[in-house]
């Protein structure tokens, strides 16, 4: 009986300390959106204030509430559009069921648009690395994503190298070997002004010499147009394929959220210069921009893998679309 006792004790913990940290990631996401989430719930209350029914004057006011948070103004006309047939649809809508058909149609858009999105720090085990190619203008939070997506992939028990081919940047190589050292990963650099190109086979020969899992590289957040960068861009693809010849697996777009409608026009121009294929949008917690997130999700139709709602080293989130938006407009 006390066995038994003790392995009931036993379970009980192991379930509390599950439901507690299994809140963690929710609730840091809930945190991480409240600038965002406090501004556009002040701006829905006044759509409905007065209305019992959800008529063309609501969806007007809801139109321009989308919009000044920075959903973007096409994804913006086409959620109105889906509400609206549903209007239609049902005849009747109450003002008090718009928050859950906003969240329904907006999760059904943005799953006609990307991948899944239940994604993790898992890879594929085949003996390969997995090569992460990280593109993005400086003063995105570049070098900081790298260094909290090394730690999130050590943490899942992945043996992870870093590549520093910025070198045009007098403070990128430095930086990244500060974030390296602190996660505790090996990184390969030259000196400042060397051959990107030269930097990203250096590192994918070690990493494949030494059984790496995955391999992440920088790269040069600007040079002098964009005729420059997308040679640049191509030259160290082409050059990693020497080494293996599925690298990049993938090209990784970091977009500072707070930066709103301008983190558009960056997709734009690095989706014209390479071939991004996957994206992280930082600094959600610092902004009431986080709509930011839904209008490149959808416009784009390249998926948001990552997001960064806190300055912590575990700040960095794997994008759920249903936890997302569910925290934004709960």
């Amino acid at each position: 009986m006390y066995f038994r006792a003790l392995k009931f004790l036993s379970y009980f913990i192991e379930m509390a300390l599950f439901g507690l940290f299994g809140k963690t990631k929710k609730e840091n996401l809930n945190k991480g959106l409240e600038k965002t989430k406090e501004s556009v719930f002040k701006k829905l209350a006044r759509v409905v204030v007065g209305k019992s029914k959800v008529d063309d004057e609501v969806l007007d006011n809801l139109e321009e509430v989308l919009i000044t948070s920075d959903v973007g103004v096409e994804t913006t006309v086409r959620i109105i559009e889906r509400i609206e047939e549903r209007v239609q649809r049902d005849k009747y809508m109450g003002v008090d069921e718009l928050n859950r058909v906003l969240k329904e149609e907006i999760v059904a858009l943005l799953k006609e648009n990307t991948v899944n999105d239940a994604a993790s720090f898992e890879l594929p085990e085949n003996g390969v690395p997995y090569v992460i190619m990280v593109v993005g203008v400086n003063g995105v939070g570049k070098t900081t994503t790298i260094g909290k997506l090394a730690y999130k992939f050590k943490e899942a028990g992945k043996k992870v190298v870093l590549g520093a081919a910025d070198t045009f940047r007098a403070a990128a190589v430095d930086q990244l070997v500060i974030w390296a050292d602190r996660v505790g990963v090996p990184i390969v650099k030259q000196a400042m002004g060397a051959d990107p190109a030269s930097v990203a086979y250096d590192t994918l020969s070690k990493a494949k010499a030494d059984g790496a899992d995955v391999v992440i590289i920088d790269t040069a957040g600007r040079l002098h147009n964009k005729i420059n960068l997308m040679n640049e861009l191509t030259k160290i693809k082409n050059v990693m394929k020497k080494v293996l010849p599925e690298a990049p697996n993938e090209v990784l777009l970091v977009l500072d959220g707070s930066t709103g409608q301008n983190a558009y026009e960056q997709a734009k121009q690095f989706t014209l210069a390479t071939e991004v294929n996957a994206l992280a949008i930082t600094k959600l917690d610092g902004t009431a921009k986080g709509g930011v997130v839904i209008g490149i999700s959808d416009q784009f139709k390249i998926p948001v893998k990552y997001i960064g709602i806190g300055e912590k080293i575990e700040d960095l989130q794997v994008f759920n679309r249903e936890e997302f938006v569910d925290s934004l407009f709960s």
